[in-house]
């Protein structure tokens, strides 16, 4: 499809990503852009729709503000409810839902476009197993100390060297990565980390957890995030944190699409 032939949506979406391999299509497995590019391709007529996501999912992880653009032919004249509810109901019975739908400029791009992405880590912290958690949440049982866990995650913050906690598949030209907020706040039994960057390398939040995890748990020192940092060599930091307890909170824009203008 040419440049000159399409129409571009922005759409905002939310997943339960337990039943998928991830975003990216893959040669095995249900994912989450096939399921969008079909439900697409449904409201085009049966034309091929192409997709670019502002973030790539690993399996098992959730979304509860991924947005993706869709380069629709041109010929097609919809409206930001069509584009939503007819994606919505096309997706249908996989728990993936479009949240919002709205027009872009061609030279709009749900990743390059992109100023900052957030995600939020939850653990369950308890003796008992989770029941209406499970899937949701990493299950920790040792008790947990989130001021301890702040004082190693404060360490991360900034720029640096993650080259301790880039997944040994990660693609990145570079390990350098600036760290906005990392955050921890416990609701209960539930331990929440919320971290905000422009940019995280691949399986960067969830190995960032799981030393944060061994801090919380007085396993390590907190300086031991700093040892870890220092070394970039993944050998030096925690392990990598179950998939579940994951979510790709929100991406921002310097204009955000979904903000209507009055």
């Amino acid at each position: 499809m040419t440049e000159t032939a399409i129409t571009r949506w922005a759409v905002l979406i939310e997943y339960d990503g337990t039943d998928f391999v991830g975003w990216q299509r893959q040669k095995d497995g249900v994912s989450v852009q096939t399921l969008v590019e079909a439900a697409a391709s449904r409201i085009a007529s049966g034309h091929p729709v192409s997709s670019i996501t502002a973030g790539r999912t690993d399996s098992g992880v959730h979304a509860a503000g991924l947005v993706v653009h869709l380069d629709f032919p041109a010929h097609t004249n919809f409206r930001s409810h069509q584009v939503r509810d007819g994606l919505s109901f096309h997706l249908k019975p996989h728990r993936v839902v479009v949240l919002d739908a709205a027009p872009v400029s061609l030279d709009w791009s749900a990743r390059f476009s992109a100023t900052w992405r957030r995600y939020r880590y939850t653990i369950i912290n308890r003796p008992s197993r989770p029941a209406l958690m499970e899937g949701r949440a990493w299950h920790v049982k040792r008790p947990i100390s989130i001021e301890l866990m702040q004082e190693g995650a404060n360490r991360m913050l900034g720029t640096h060297d993650f080259s301790s906690f880039r997944a040994s598949a990660c693609q990145a030209n570079s390990p350098i990565r600036t760290l906005d907020e990392l955050s921890i706040r416990r609701d209960g039994e539930l331990v929440f980390i919320e971290t905000q960057a422009r940019s995280f390398l691949h399986h960067q939040v969830r190995n960032m957890v799981g030393s944060l995890m061994m801090v919380g748990t007085k396993q390590w020192a907190p300086d031991r995030i700093t040892q870890a940092l220092e070394a970039r060599d993944r050998r030096a930091a925690g392990q990598t944190a179950p998939s579940e307890g994951l979510c790709f909170l929100a991406v921002g824009y310097p204009d955000d699409p979904f903000v209507r203008k009055n």
